[in-house]
């Protein structure tokens, strides 16, 4: 069984221990009752300034979304109007996967 990474509780964790002056910045993040990968995205640039932007590109590789997320991200698509070339951009994804996501899910 595969369980899931309590993010909020990771992160309220990490600002306790290390970095207890920027909990009013990441607050209204924290207050949320479920974290999408933005929020998380968020948090690091917020915590972790420079560091994050060095590890940005590396971690690109690395990002899954959840159906939450996807339906979320295609949502934004709509709202605003933007093809799929200008969402991928935007959320730096490939325009291959906006397509797969367009196929699967609408």
């Amino acid at each position: 069984m595969k369980t899931r990474i309590n993010y909020k509780t990771l992160y309220e964790d990490i600002i306790d221990d290390l970095y207890p002056d920027k909990l009013s910045f990441c607050e209204e993040i924290l207050n949320k009752k479920e974290l999408l990968v933005f929020d998380i995205l968020e948090l690091n640039k917020l915590l972790f300034g420079h560091e994050h932007q060095q590890n940005k590109t590396f971690n690109q590789k690395f990002k899954s979304y959840s159906k939450r997320d996807i339906l979320h991200i295609l949502d934004y698509q709509k709202r605003k109007k933007l093809n799929n070339s200008q969402l991928a951009k935007h959320f730096k994804l490939s325009r291959n996967t906006v397509s797969k996501w367009k196929h699967i899910y609408i």
